[in-house]
């Protein structure tokens, strides 16, 4: 009844939640944090009264942004200094009087929107600090954009992709341990990822053809010559932004099979910065009209990047590109400076927060409810059990796709007790959980537990991965935890995904040649008295298909030809792409060898995909002949193979001991095969 005569008081003006407890009350506060305006608190309340919300209410800081107006017929002197100790800013008694309840209601929110219009004013000379060191970025990076021909939104364009990614990876994993203030510096560093374009001759740099091998080397060497006018800068060189970008410059060319330039860097030892920007640069330059090129479609673009066709990435960074990819075109199309304005905005309210005189200002609250949806987003996006322990009061939030995944409620009161958690988590599973989170200390905050857990009405071992939270009391209070819960079937399957994409060649589907070695080494340890062949075979005249139809139908011939090896041989045979054009081939035989090699060499040769003949030529070694070294075993079979190409291609030989002394006596090099 006291809420409804409040309700009928004030609904005309605001918009009205309510709650008929304290726990309710701190649920929504928990939810909707600074979103509320103001808090119409009684003291007496079922299962938590109106003293215990403003504890917790002072404990996570929520009194300092959210006003209290305390409403009670507990009038007594006690009650009113304790509630204006706890931080309340004004006491209404009832039974209520509607014009003092709207008189105060009012001053009490234009007295708040007062302080939030001088926050703002600090943040407003904060912010456009932050917009101009952004501004001269970008006229810096955009001179060459101007050079390139390129269009003035290439800059915005990566700097919003790159922020996209990070915030989807630090979602996915903490393996690079990326701060919000990592993720503003490298979306900003990216900008300057060309910067060494600036020495490459317009010749070079605007040439509307094909690149010649001796322009493409001066055009790689744009990303060398970026890093050094990083290292160049007379004064601020050990600058984080500067050593960031320095990175980025000098390694945004480098891919994860090392194959990239300048330096031949593979994997993580590529810093994850360079990775991000890479493949943002990647998509964009696909996306986007070049003086060499047409644009190709988001949805062309997206799976030519999965497919490999643009280099190889992290296969962590392809699902996250994965994650995004339906977000892409819209973000894009939007005025890219709001992206980078959204930045600029998240370092504003870094540097608000080292002033604790200042409370948050509507530049804060806006920037805080974006992060909350963003938040939401990519929690129902990751598809994960995540949730939010609280000790005060004992009160579990889960987020809404592991909510509806388990079939209970988002908030869950008491845990260890409810009837909805005993019906995921025994009451041994809970307590267990909970005792392991308390046992934590603030430097070794996280646990990991496993457990069965009812998941979508069947019973599932789980992993709870949670990372308990302390006060900063001393000693620490333990108040809680944050974490997720993974159904292991469903990550294994993932991880089973992860480790294809690591073992196999990204193009043709075939292993890579790293995971045949050692397949093969496996083989031979595993029956070393067995009769082994190892051939090594490239496309004959391989580079007139990209050069006449250009690389995409080059890479469609090399899947074709993948295909045709993969029905020529049986199961128990290892084929692989050992690079480029040249595949390998590892098989077991008995009795006579020569007509197993020339029926698969057959099935291979004679055929065309769309009009371009297909002729390979091939070098084949024995273990019966070489020993069952496998460095020994691959070097004849190129040995063979390089015989068959100076005499003319299109066949196949085996290896003997005379290859060796020809191959002595041969000159020139034959450059033309790796």
């Amino acid at each position: 009844m006291n809420r409804s005569i409040l309700a009928d008081m004030l609904g005309d003006e605001y918009d009205i939640l309510e709650a008929e407890n304290g726990v309710e009350a701190v649920a929504a506060l928990q939810k909707y944090g600074m979103g509320i305006g103001l808090v119409l608190l009684d003291i007496v309340m079922p299962e938590m009264d109106g003293f215990g919300v403003l504890t917790i209410m002072n404990q996570q800081g929520w009194i300092e942004d959210v006003p209290v107006i305390m409403i009670s017929s507990e009038s007594s002197s006690a009650h009113m200094e304790r509630a204006y100790n706890l931080g309340i800013t004004d006491f209404i008694s009832r039974p209520f009087n509607a014009l003092v309840v709207h008189r105060r209601v009012i001053n009490t929110t234009l007295l708040y929107a007062k302080q939030k219009k001088l926050v703002d004013m600090v943040a407003n000379q904060i912010y456009e600090k932050e917009r101009q060191s952004g501004l001269m970025i970008d006229i810096l990076s955009h001179i060459v954009e101007f050079r390139n021909g390129e269009s003035g939104q290439h800059v915005l364009h990566i700097r919003t992709l790159t922020e996209l990614l990070l915030q989807n990876l630090v979602l996915k994993t903490d393996r690079y341990q990326i701060s919000r203030s990592d993720i503003a510096l490298i979306s900003t560093a990216s900008a300057l990822h060309d910067i060494g374009k600036i020495s490459i001759p317009g010749e070079v740099l605007n040439k509307p053809g094909r690149l010649t091998d001796a322009e493409y080397e001066i055009m790689k060497s744009h990303s060398v010559v970026g890093a050094q006018m990083m290292d160049n800068i007379p004064v601020h060189e050990d600058e984080p932004l500067v050593q960031v970008a320095r990175a980025i410059c000098r390694w945004h060319h480098e891919r994860w099979d090392g194959r990239g330039y300048p330096d031949g860097l593979k994997g993580d030892e590529i810093p994850i910065s360079a990775q991000i920007v890479a493949l943002a640069d990647v998509y964009d330059a696909l996306t986007s009209e070049r003086c060499y090129k047409k644009a190709f479609p988001h949805d062309t673009a997206v799976q030519m990047i999965l497919d490999g066709q643009c280099g190889a990435f992290n296969p962590l960074l392809m699902e996250c590109l994965t994650d995004v990819a339906d977000q892409l075109p819209e973000v894009l199309s939007c005025d890219s400076s709001e992206a980078v304005n959204r930045m600029e905005l998240r370092s504003v309210a870094q540097e608000m927060h080292r002033h604790e005189e200042l409370s948050a200002s509507e530049r804060t609250l806006q920037l805080l409810e974006h992060e909350r949806m963003k938040y939401n987003f990519f929690a129902t996006m990751s598809q994960e059990i995540q949730f939010e322990y609280t000790v005060s009061p004992p009160m579990v939030t889960l987020n809404a796709w592991g909510a509806k995944r388990l079939g209970i409620h988002e908030t869950v009161m008491d845990p260890v007790g409810n009837a909805e958690a005993l019906g995921i988590l025994s009451g041994e599973s809970l307590r267990g959980l909970s005792a392991a989170l308390r046992n934590t200390t603030p430097a070794q905050p996280v646990v990991k537990f496993d457990c069965l857990a009812n998941i979508g009405g069947e019973e599932r071992w789980s992993k709870i991965i949670a990372r308990a939270t302390w006060s900063s009391d001393e000693p620490p209070q333990y108040t809680g935890a944050i974490g997720k819960a993974i159904d292991i079937h469903e990550s294994r399957m993932k991880l089973d995904a992860l480790e294809r994409m690591a073992s196999h060649d990204t193009l043709t589907g075939l292993l890579n040649h790293a995971s045949a070695k050692k397949r093969i080494l496996e083989r031979m340890e595993e029956k070393p008295d067995g009769h082994y062949a190892l051939a090594i075979f490239d496309l004959d005249h391989f580079k007139s298909a990209n050069d006449n139809y250009g690389h995409i139908f080059g890479d469609q011939v090399l899947k074709f030809l993948a295909a045709k090896l993969c029905e020529s041989t049986r199961g128990a045979d290892i084929a692989a792409r050992v690079g480029g054009d040249e595949f390998l081939l590892f098989l077991e035989y008995r009795g006579e060898f020569e007509h197993v090699i020339s029926r698969i060499f057959d099935s291979l040769s004679g055929c065309s995909y769309e009009n371009f003949p297909i002729s390979i030529s091939m070098g084949v070694s024995r273990t019966e002949i070489v020993g069952t070294d496998y460095d020994t075993l691959f070097h004849a079979a190129d040995q063979a193979l390089y015989t068959v190409k100076r005499s003319g291609r299109g066949t196949y030989r085996f290896y003997d001991e005379s290859m060796q002394k020809m191959l002595s006596v041969i000159s020139p090099i034959d450059e033309s095969h790796p």
